[in-house]
């Protein structure tokens, strides 16, 4: 048996989830409201304020499903109740970054700015600090567009500028050295 697929999933005060036919869950809550679709072979009940999953066979996919299901449905009444965020930091000299409305400036030692359409239903802040903080209700993307803010200048090796998540360890290598 799935050690995470097993677990019950506890409905916090003011979420609510709803199966509809065909394992489409609905969960609302006071920061929004998220759906998906799942594997209609898989039994999904709403029983006692708890969400509970379970798999018709012990096959490999179902077992595999099972597990990401019961994850993805926790990250849904995570994301309406409390929501996710991502912090990045901007390192560099000159580097900067503005939110202005639903674009992203960044000043990244390019010639020209990197102008970001910020998606629907994601909020992005940035204080003085050069810190960019990406906030929603949709785990994958918020990370999703994290990882898109980090692409644009990753951090390099050798003095560590760029863009990095909050926490992420850079290891830098040795530049290049004298000869006697």
């Amino acid at each position: 048996m799935s050690r995470i697929g097993r677990m019950p999933i506890e409905i916090p005060q003011g979420v609510t989830v709803e199966v509809k036919p065909g394992n489409h869950v609905v969960v609302k809550g006071p920061k929004g409201t998220l759906e998906y679709t799942f594997n209609p072979r898989l039994t999904i009940k709403v029983e006692d304020n708890k969400v509970i999953v379970e798999r018709p066979t012990d096959e490999k996919q179902m077992r595999a499903l099972h597990g990401t299901t019961r994850a993805l449905i926790n990250n849904m009444v995570i994301g309406v109740s409390k929501g996710f965020e991502k912090v990045l930091e901007v390192k560099g000299l000159g580097y900067r970054a503005f939110a202005k409305g639903k674009v992203l400036e960044l000043h990244l030692g390019f010639s020209h700015p990197v102008l970001y359409q910020i998606p629907e239903g994601i909020e992005i802040e940035v204080d003085r600090d050069n810190n960019i903080y990406v906030r929603g209700i949709d785990k994958q993307k918020v990370g999703q567009v994290a990882a898109e803010i980090r692409s644009f200048r990753p951090p390099e090796p050798y003095k560590g500028k760029g863009i990095r998540y909050r926490g992420e360890k850079i290891v830098l290598k040795a530049g290049k050295s004298a000869k006697k």
